[in-house]
C-alpha cells in the first residue's frame, strides 16, 4: 500500500492532463505504457536486491557495494533529492487544489499548514506513518475504481445526459499522436515522474518485518494495478476531454486549478461530485507527499550511517525516528514557498527537475542489479538461492538502462525545438549534478569500479 501510496497521486490526478495535452491520447498512453514495461523490469530487479539484502538506505548502499562507492555517495544524494523535490511539488499541489474551494487565500498558507501536517506524521512514529499511508491509498484506489466506472459508462452514453461519446476525441486534430514522436518522447519524464515511488519498497524493506515475503507479493501486484489505473485513467479522460481543451493542466497556466478527474466529473453534471473527487485529489496529493518525506528521510538517514552524509543524520529519537535527516529534507520541501511567490512556472520546472533526477536513480537501480547477479554468479552461488529473483535477466535490467537514457537525453528535446535556455538548464540541471558528486568523491577517496570476485554479498557490513 505504501507502494501505491507513493505512485498514484499528482502525476495521475494532476499532471494527467498535461499528458494528454502535449502528445494527445496515443502518445499519452503509449509513454505510460512505455514507462510501465520499464517500472517492471526495475522493481523485479529490486526485489532480488531488496530480498536478498534488505536495507533502508537500498540504492546508495547496493550501488556502494555492486558498482563503485563513489556511484553509491553520487546515487544516494541524487534520489534523497529527488524526492525532496517531490515533496515540494505535492505540498506545492495542495495549495493549487485548495484553491479549487478557496481561490482568494495566498498558496502558502495552504503549503505550509500540509507541510506541518505531513512534518507530525513523520515525527510521531514509523507506525504512525504506515497506518496514515494504507488508509491514504485506500482513498485513492477506491477512487480511481469509482472514476473508471463512472468514466466508462459517460463514455457509452449511459451517463452525461448525451448520446454516447465514443471515441471520437481520438481522431479529432492530430490524434492520437498530437505533435508527433518528439512530444510523445516528452511526455515519458511526466510519467517517469508519475510512476516514481513504485521503487519504495526498496527503501521500506529495512523496516519490514517480513521483507522476504511481503516485497515479492508486492511486486507482483502493486506493478499491474499502477499500470491499470494509469492506463485505463488516462484513456476515459482523452475520450471525454479533447486534447485540445485549454481546461487540461499544462494547456494553460490560468486553468491549472482544475485536476482532469474533476473535469470528467463536471462533465456529466455532478457537480457535487467533482468537489468531492478535488477533495480526494487533496488527500492523494498528501499522501503522495508523506510517502516523499519518509523515503528521502530514510536516505538520507542511511547514508549518515555509512559515511555518505554528516554523521548527525545518523542519529535517531527515542522512538527510533531520524530527527536531523527530517529536519533538513522538511526544510527543502518549505522552499516550495517560491511557487506563491513567483507563480506556476516554478511549478512545472520543479515538475521537470523531479522527473529527471527519478531516471538517475531506476538507471543505478538497474545498473547495480546487473552487477549483482554478474557477482553472485562469478562466486560461485546459484540463482536457485535467491529468495526471489527477477526473470528475463539480463534483458530486463539492460532493457531498463537503454530506456532510461533514451529518455534522459531525448526529454529536453522540445528545449532545443524551441531553444529555451532556462528551460534546458532545468531540463539537464541533474546530470551534471550527479556527476559532479560522483566525481568529488571518486577523487577525495580514490575509489574504483569494484571487481565481481570482490563485490561484498555479506547480508550485513562488517
Amino acid at each position: 500500500m505504501i507502494t501505491l501510496g507513493g505512485s498514484i497521486g499528482t502525476g495521475l490526478f494532476v499532471a494527467s492532463g498535461s499528458a494528454i495535452s502535449t502528445a494527445g491520447p496515443g502518445g499519452a498512453i503509449l509513454a505510460y505504457a512505455g514507462i510501465g514495461i520499464m517500472v517492471y523490469f526495475l522493481m523485479t530487479s529490486l526485489g532480488e536486491m531488496a530480498t536478498f539484502m534488505p536495507v533502508s538506505g537500498s540504492f546508495a548502499e547496493y550501488a556502494s557495494r555492486f558498482v563503485d562507492p563513489a556511484a553509491g555517495f553520487a546515487l544516494g544524494w541524487n534520489y534523497w533529492l529527488n524526492w525532496a523535490i517531490t515533496l515540494a511539488v505535492d505540498v506545492s499541489t495542495t495549495a493549487i487544489v485548495m484553491h479549487f474551494w478557496l481561490p482568494n487565500v495566498p498558496g502558502w498558507i495552504f503549503s505550509l499548514g500540509f507541510l506541518a501536517l505531513i512534518f507530525l506524521i513523520n515525527i510521531t512514529s514509523v507506525k504512525a506513518f504506515g497506518e496514515t499511508e494504507y488508509w491514504l491509498s485506500m482513498v485513492k484506489v477506491l477512487t480511481v475504481i469509482v472514476f473508471l466506472i463512472v468514466g466508462v459508462l459517460t463514455i457509452v452514453g449511459v451517463l452525461g445526459g448525451g448520446p454516447a461519446i465514443g471515441l471520437r476525441n481520438y481522431q479529432i486534430g492530430d490524434a492520437p499522436f498530437h505533435n508527433g514522436l518528439p512530444a510523445t518522447l516528452s511526455v515519458f519524464v511526466v510519467a517517469g515522474f508519475s510512476f516514481q515511488g513504485t521503487e519504495l519498497i526498496g527503501i521500506t524493506a529495512g523496516e519490514s518485518a517480513t521483507p522476504e515475503k511481503s516485497i515479492p507479493k508486492a511486486i507482483k501486484e502493486v506493478f499491474w494495478r499502477i499500470l491499470l489505473f494509469y492506463i485505463l485513467a488516462i484513456a476515459v479522460i482523452a475520450a471525454i476531454i479533447p486534447y485540445m481543451s485549454p481546461n487540461l493542466l499544462g494547456a494553460s497556466a490560468s486553468d491549472v486549478a482544475i485536476s482532469p478527474f474533476t473535469l470528467v466529473f463536471r462533465r456529466i453534471g455532478l457537480a457535487g461530485a467533482a468537489s468531492l473527487m478535488n477533495a480526494v485529489i487533496l488527500t492523494s496529493v498528501i499522501s503522495s507527499a508523506n510517502s516523499g518525506m519518509y523515503a528521502s528521510t530514510r536516505m538520507l538517514w542511511a547514508m549518515g550511517g555509512t559515511g555518505f552524509a554528516p554523521r548527525i543524520f545518523s542519529k535517531t529519537s527515542d522512538r527510533g525516528i531520524p530527527l536531523p535527516a527530517l529536519l533538513l529534507t522538511s526544510f527543502v520541501g518549505a522552499l516550495t514557498f517560491l511557487t506563491s511567490i513567483l507563480g506556476p512556472h516554478v511549478y512545472e520546472l520543479l515538475v521537470t527537475a523531479s522527473g529527471l533526477t527519478g531516471f538517475i536513480a531506476w538507471l543505478g537501480i538497474a545498473v547495480s542489479h546487473y552487477r549483482f547477479r554478474r557477482a553472485f554468479i562469478a562466486q560461485g552461488h546459484h540463482v536457485k538461492e535467491l529468495v526471489y529473483h527477477a526473470k528475463w535477466f539480463p534483458f530486463g535490467p539492460l532493457l531498463a538502462i537503454v530506456m532510461g537514457v533514451i529518455v534522459i537525453l531525448g526529454q529536453g528535446f522540445a528545449s532545443v525545438a524551441h531553444f529555451s535556455w532556462e528551460r534546458l538548464l532545468i531540463s539537464y540541471a541533474s546530470i551534471p549534478l550527479f556527476v559532479g558528486l560522483y566525481l568529488y568523491y571518486k577523487i577525495k577517496h580514490k575509489t574504483h569500479l569494484i571487481k565481481l570476485q570482490d563485490v561484498d554479498l555479506s547480508k550485513h557490513r562488517e
